[in-house]
C-alpha cells in the first residue's frame, strides 16, 4: 500500500501531520510523535508577543535597583548568552530537527512586519523544514476595510518569502467574504501551500465574576464541513498545496480530506484526547480502508470528490443547503 504524498515539496511517507499543540512543543513529544507514525510535525507556535514580555521581565529584573547606590551600577550578572525570549524555542527546534527523522515545520504567530520577517529567518536558520504562518488578526478598526485586511495576509506572505529559502505555508481563516479569491492572491503571493482552516478562540463572559474569559474547546467531527467544502472548491485549481484541519477525530475524517483534495491532514485535539499513539491508530484505519474499497495508494483517492472531478457540483453547494432545510422533520434524529 503506497500512502506517500507531498506537502511543500517535501515527501511524506502518509498524509497525517501532527499540527501545533502543546505535544508538540517539546522535544520529548515530538519524539513520542515520531514513534507513533506522524509523517511530520509542526512544532508548537513561537508567539512574538510571548518574545517581548519576556524581554521586557529580563530588562526589568536585571535593571531593577542599578546604580541606585554609588558603589554599584547593577545587582546582577550579565548573561552574555542571553538571546532574547525567542532563544529557548529556537533551542528546542535545534535539538527536535536532531532528534527526528521526520521534518519539523515551524508555526509562527507574530504581530509586526519586523516579527514576521526576523522570525522566519531565525526559524529557518534553526533547522525548520519549513514554515506555517499563523496569522490571528483580528481586524477591529471599523475604518479598515475588507482589501486593507486581505492586502495584510498577502503581504505578510511576501515578506516572508522575501526572507526565507524554505517552503512557507499561510493557516487560512475562514472568515474571508471571497475565500477562492484569497487563496489565488496568497499563492500568487508566494505561498507553497495553505491550511485550512485557523480555529480563532473567542471570548466569554464570566457571568459570577463579570470577567472576559477564553476557554479551550478541543475540536470535534462537526467542524469539518467547512474545510470539506473549500478543499472540494480549490483542489486542483492553486498552484501551491493543500492541508486540511480542524475536526480530525479519526481515519474518518482524513479520507474525508483525502476525496475532496487535501495533500495532508493535520491533527491535534484527537492526539491531546487519546496521546500520541492514537495517531498510528488512524494509519493502521486509513490502509484498512483503503484496501477494504481496492484503492492501491493514497494518491488514487486524492480529489476525487472535489469540484474538478464532479459532474454536477450542485451538490456541495445551494442544492444540499434546500435539501437540508426542506427535508427536515423536526424531531427526526439524523442517522
Amino acid at each position: 500500500m503506497d500512502l506517500s504524498t507531498r506537502y511543500l515539496g517535501m515527501e511524506l511517507k502518509h498524509p497525517i501531520i501532527a499540527s501545533a499543540s502543546p505535544l508538540t512543543a517539546t522535544i520529548d513529544g515530538i519524539r513520542a510523535l515520531e514513534d507513533a507514525g506522524a509523517a511530520a510535525v509542526v512544532m508548537a507556535s513561537l508567539f512574538e508577543e510571548q518574545v517581548r514580555a519576556e524581554d521586557t521581565a529580563y530588562a526589568m529584573y536585571t535593571e531593577h535597583g542599578s546604580y541606585s547606590q554609588p558603589e554599584t551600577g547593577s545587582y546582577f550578572p550579565q548573561l552574555h548568552d542571553y538571546d532574547s525570549g525567542v532563544s529557548g524555542h529556537l533551542e528546542t527546534l535545534r535539538r527536535a530537527v536532531e532528534a527526528v527523522d521526520i521534518p519539523v515545520i515551524a508555526s509562527l504567530n507574530a504581530v509586526t512586519s519586523e516579527g514576521w520577517v526576523d522570525y522566519s529567518a531565525r526559524l529557518e536558520q534553526a533547522g525548520a523544514a519549513a514554515l506555517e504562518l499563523n496569522v490571528h488578526f483580528i481586524p477591529a478598526d471599523p475604518a479598515m476595510s475588507s482589501q486593507e485586511v486581505e492586502a495584510h495576509y498577502v503581504e505578510v506572505v511576501r515578506a516572508v518569502k522575501r526572507t526565507v529559502k524554505i517552503p512557507v505555508a499561510l493557516k487560512l481563516s475562514p472568515y474571508f467574504s471571497s475565500i477562492g479569491h484569497m487563496a489565488h492572491d496568497l499563492a500568487g503571493a508566494g505561498a507553497d501551500g495553505l491550511v485550512l482552516f485557523n480555529r480563532f478562540y473567542q471570548p466569554d463572559v464570566d457571568l459570577a465574576t463579570m470577567s472576559v474569559r477564553s476557554d479551550l474547546h478541543l475540536s470535534t467531527s462537526y467542524e469539518t464541513g467547512l474545510p470539506l467544502l473549500w478543499i472540494a472548491l480549490l483542489a486542483g485549481r492553486l498552484n501551491c498545496s493543500l492541508a486540511a484541519t480542524s475536526g480530525v477525530e479519526a481515519a474518518e475524517q482524513v479520507i474525508k480530506y483525502l476525496l475532496v483534495g487535501a495533500d495532508t491532514v493535520m491533527t491535534a485535539s484527537a492526539l491531546l484526547r487519546h496521546g500520541p499513539s492514537y495517531l498510528q491508530s488512524m494509519v493502521i484505519h486509513l490502509v484498512a480502508w483503503l484496501e477494504e474499497h481496492g484503492y492501491p495508494s493514497v494518491a488514487a483517492i486524492r480529489g476525487l470528490k472535489s469540484v474538478k472531478q464532479l459532474d454536477d457540483v450542485s451538490e456541495l453547494l445551494r442544492a444540499q443547503y434546500m435539501h437540508l432545510l426542506t427535508e427536515y422533520v423536526p424531531g427526526k434524529l439524523a442517522a
